[in-house]
């Protein structure tokens, strides 16, 4: 092997997705000398595999849905013909218009020097590669996540498909039989019924148990409106069967049960990517879940190593890892006290209707705080936009503790970008009444986050005590 080529920089980064591409960047321009390693497709997880390809087949579903739509507000269209090769070709499209922002090209540009090769620890400070040695001032590991395969007994022998794998599938899956009720899970199932597949989802727990009960239990009872079979309290057991016709065997409340199917798509959790980094010779401590970091992002055991993203072992999100990127520059080069729990994080299941949370839902506010908690709620079908739309169903509620908003749970068409507003307000720590104190254009849904808000105030506002007050002014001439 020829002898490496040995670099110094002030800044290292291990993965190019998110969370290392914004840190990458903001550091070079910065005027900072940055290497940058990847082993694979440049833009990570999120472009190439998650969020861009699966938002692409979600509309492409989207669109296959349309007739059923169209026909509740008396247009009738005709049967939609789904060409597998064209909605690959539509995902794909995709990618490749968003890609040249995350390109090996854009960041060398920058002033990157941008290595395609995987990297590992030769020591607490020094990075090395197949061709590189790369000592430097500070480290980032960023190497995200991929798909968890749990050790379920006969799965080794079977073909199954994961996110990386799901959107560019050979064949169209008639029959998919899917692990994990979670947002993948839920949101693959949707696309693929729209699509034309008879789709079952085995979840060995709630299904979307993150979201609120209630809009998670609206959520489903759309999906299986639609055809899709989801099994709650199923715990997958055994496969069995062949490339050609497959069976998941779960244990369900009535004993064990049977599911046939073409293909699985496994969706049963994410895991942090830590393999072949040495994180030993770089004396970083991590466990399953990640590197172990505090909140200020900063490994616990090497203080020239960052974790940002999945890897970090903190909420799996790609405006996460962006945000992550974030507090690394603004303490690493700036010196200020970001810390990554310092905003709330919002999130968002991308079915329709869509669920969008911010901050604590009634549950765990519960939990937390008992019965000081407060909740105040707007429906879509008193919205008149969304009556206009035809698309009533769902909410938007505050969830309060003292009066201070501490999370907001919204169900229903673009709830992921009604939340936005909320949370704006909880980011800068504003009072519920600024969620008022503002002119919404009607007719929009996002006025129902502010009817939601002033609902909470009515009875002090027309209360008893408010109207002997107006009663009294209105004397004075």
């Amino acid at each position: 092997m020829a002898e490496r080529k040995k670099l110094s920089a002030d800044l290292a980064v291990i993965g190019a997705g998110s969370a290392g591409l914004s840190a990458a960047a903001g550091a070079a321009m910065l005027g900072l000398k940055v290497v940058l390693f990847e082993r694979h497709e440049m833009g990570g997880d999120c472009l190439n595999f998650g969020c861009v390809p699966s938002k692409a087949l979600l509309s492409a579903a989207k669109a296959a849905h349309a007739p059923a739509e169209a026909a509740k507000l008396g247009v009738t269209l005709g049967p939609a013909a789904v060409d597998w090769a064209g909605v690959k070709a539509h995902i794909a499209r995709t990618i490749e218009t968003i890609a040249p922002i995350d390109s090996q090209e854009r960041f060398e540009g920058l002033g990157v020097t941008v290595i395609r090769e995987s990297a590992r620890f030769a020591d607490p400070r020094t990075v090395v590669s197949e061709t590189a040695e790369v000592r430097a001032r500070r480290i980032i590991i960023a190497t995200g996540s991929r798909a968890f395969i749990p050790p379920l007994p006969g799965l080794e022998g079977i073909p199954y498909f994961t996110n990386e794998t799901i959107f560019s599938a050979a064949v169209f899956p008639e029959r998919l039989v899917i692990l994990g009720g979670g947002p993948i899970g839920l949101e693959m199932a949707q696309a693929f019924t729209r699509l034309g597949s008879k789709v079952t989802v085995a979840e060995m727990g709630r299904a979307l148990a993150r979201s609120d009960a209630g809009h998670a239990k609206l959520a489903l009872e759309e999906l299986r409106a639609e055809g899709c079979v989801i099994l709650e309290g199923h715990k997958a057991n055994r496969v069995s069967g062949e490339a050609s016709g497959l069976t998941l065997h779960a244990v369900g409340p009535d004993g064990e049960v049977e599911i046939p199917g073409s293909h699985l798509l496994v969706a049963a959790g994410r895991q942090a990517v830590l393999d072949g980094l040495d994180l030993d010779a770089g004396g970083v401590a991590h466990d399953a879940k990640g590197v172990s970091v505090g909140d200020t992002l900063r490994s616990r055991s090497n203080r020239r190593v960052w974790a940002l993203g999945d890897v970090a072992g903190r909420e799996q999100f790609t405006h996460v890892a962006g945000w992550h990127a974030s507090v690394f520059v603004r303490r690493a080069f700036f010196k200020q006290g970001s810390r990554a729990d310092s905003l709330p994080v919002p999130e968002v299941t991308y079915t329709s209707p869509e669920i969008a949370q911010i901050g604590l839902t009634e549950a765990v506010a519960r939990e937390r705080f008992g019965e000081a908690v407060k909740t105040s709620a707007f429906p879509f079908n008193d919205n008149d936009r969304a009556i206009a739309e035809g698309k009533t169903l769902g909410e938007a509620k505050l969830v309060l503790h003292k009066g201070k908003l501490v999370g907001v749970s919204i169900i229903g068409e673009g709830a992921g970008e009604i939340i936005q507003l909320a949370g704006l307000a909880m980011s800068n720590g504003l009072k519920l009444t600024a969620l008022t104190n503002f002119i919404s254009p009607y007719p929009t849904r996002t006025e129902a986050l502010k009817r939601a808000a002033s609902a909470y105030f009515t009875p002090t506002v027309f209360g008893p005590a408010a109207r002997r007050l107006v009663g009294i002014l209105q004397r004075i001439p």
